[in-house]
């Protein structure tokens, strides 16, 4: 196998036998990201000066004898986290020489594990979009098909983790922005509990960098396997030491079962507000005929599971209501007077989207308050079932639409157009209770674009969803490496 397509721990155990050196796989990482990324553009800001200092110094470790998780293994970071002397612009031009001084903490804790970070990854315009361009940096293809989305927010990290531009990379999610690229693209990327890991460094400039507790935005690992999400996740893991110290320790259970065949999965494949694509369900019918082989009880439909439509109403308001908070006090006047002539019997995504950019903080806490019913409902549905397995998006990869008007933009769906944010739904499902959710590649479509489906499962029980992941990819496969020659020209 091209070293530059090893799984992280792979080469971590290789690196620790002295089969390799940092230096070998860092130069190999650098030659494929030079050779390969012009026509990707996933990694927006490389850093390969200090790249080849910290290999070196990796190499230095381990000839000392030193073992840490991620010691002289290459990785990347999405644009969004601060690294000290390296712009993060959040793709916002008034924002293009913005260098923060200090680390994030995630960053901090890749460098502490001994990972060596090649550069950073490219984003959409204020992470608020399903694929990843910017004024700045310019548009990221989708290594499956130049001519389609690599997804967004955290679409250079998948992009680049397809194109085999570092083992790892750390992105965040709060609409699917690690899933829906991973599906995208073809690989993993696991969305963990809400809390789980700490976000400090990881704010829009040029604001400080201090702990937040988001309702809805995480932080988490992609990979190339199952396996590697656990690795880097493991590393992640914690709360911020600025706010709980130094000493406290987070430690997630373990997964529920070991083997396929003790796993209880409940699948999904229709949303009331939006059409499945014929390839994504196929994805979704490949998950359930995989684990139905191996032995698994699948289920179809349950009375435990919360009412779909509830919850991507309730998630829709969510998270449009932090979006105008920096809105001028005429435009904000304007959304109120749209939202108040509304009418009552209007129960659609793009009503939920008005009422929730203008909801008071008293409408927020009722709207809070009907989340934590729906928590309460999953955790009776995990009473009896292990993980539920659905949709990330309803389509593969789309062709790259740059329309300005977001809300003006339309999805096809197998003929059909549908609202371009309507597609978030199923994102949602696992946002807005803040339940963990692995997303894996499940095979491609009939056009040859990757499918992934997602794996929900139970709050702080990350490791569930993760090893169900390890066990599906035996049985489907998992990553595969996209073909160059095939990309370079769109596919019809």
């Amino acid at each position: 196998m091209d070293e530059n397509f090893r799984p992280a721990g792979e080469l971590a155990a290789a690196l620790r036998a002295g089969e390799v050196s940092s230096a070998e796989l860092t130069e190999a990482a650098i030659a494929g990201i030079e050779r390969h990324d012009g026509e990707i553009n996933a990694i927006c800001v490389p850093d390969f000066h200090r790249a080849r200092a910290a290999a070196r110094r990796a190499d230095q470790a381990l000839r000392r004898g030193e073992d840490r998780p991620l010691l002289g293994v290459p990785v990347t970071v999405k644009e969004c986290y601060d690294v000290a002397g390296m712009p993060t612009t959040w793709g916002m031009p008034q924002h293009r020489d913005f260098a923060p001084a200090e680390d994030a903490v995630q960053v901090s804790r890749l460098k502490a594990a001994g990972a060596v970070v090649l550069g950073k990854t490219n984003v959409p315009l204020g992470l608020q979009d399903l694929q990843s361009f910017n004024e700045i940096y310019g548009t990221t293809n989708n290594p499956w098909d130049h001519g389609r989305t690599s997804g967004g927010s955290s679409g250079g990290s998948a992009a680049a983790l397809a194109s085999g531009f570092g083992a790892l990379s750390i992105g965040s999610d709060l609409a699917g922005s690690l899933r829906t690229p991973a599906h995208f693209c073809g690989v993993h990327a696991h969305k963990p509990t809400l809390g789980l890991a700490a976000t400090r460094g990881m704010v829009p400039p040029p604001g400080p960098a201090l702990p937040i507790d988001h309702d809805l935005a995480v932080v988490g690992p992609m990979a190339r396997t199952a396996r590697d999400l656990t690795l880097l996740l493991d590393v992640m893991v914690g709360p911020d030491p600025l706010t709980f110290g130094k000493a406290h320790q987070l430690t997630l259970p373990p997964p529920r079962h070991d083997r396929l065949r003790d796993f209880q999965v409940l699948v999904l494949d229709e949303h009331p507000f939006i059409a499945t694509s014929a390839a994504v369900r196929a994805g979704v019918n490949r998950v359930a005929d995989a684990l139905a082989a191996g032995g698994a009880r699948v289920e179809r439909h349950s009375p435990l599971l919360p009412d779909l439509a509830e919850a991507a109403t309730l998630y829709t308001q969510l998270l449009f209501s932090g979006s105008v908070a920096r809105f001028p006090i005429d435009e904000y006047e304007q959304l109120r007077s749209r939202a108040a002539a509304l009418s009552a019997d209007d129960q659609s995504l793009d009503a939920a989207r008005l009422r929730g950019m203008v909801l008071s903080h008293r409408d927020w806490i009722e709207v809070n308050n009907r989340r934590e019913l729906h928590r309460h409902g999953w955790r009776q549905l995990f009473d009896e079932f292990d993980a539920v397995a659905c949709p990330i998006t309803p389509t593969p990869a789309f062709p790259h639409d740059h329309n300005p008007g977001l809300l003006d933009r339309l999805l096809d769906i197998d003929g059909v157009e549908h609202p371009y944010f309507d597609q978030l739904v199923w994102a949602g499902l696992a946002t807005m209770p803040g339940l963990p959710a692995t997303a894996i590649p499940t095979g491609c479509s009939t056009e040859g674009l990757p499918v992934g489906v997602q794996l929900i499962g139970p709050t702080y029980e990350d490791r569930t969803p993760l090893r169900l992941a390890e066990l599906l990819e035996e049985h489907l496969g998992g990553f595969r490496p996209p073909n160059r020659d095939e990309a370079e020209q769109p596919l019809r």
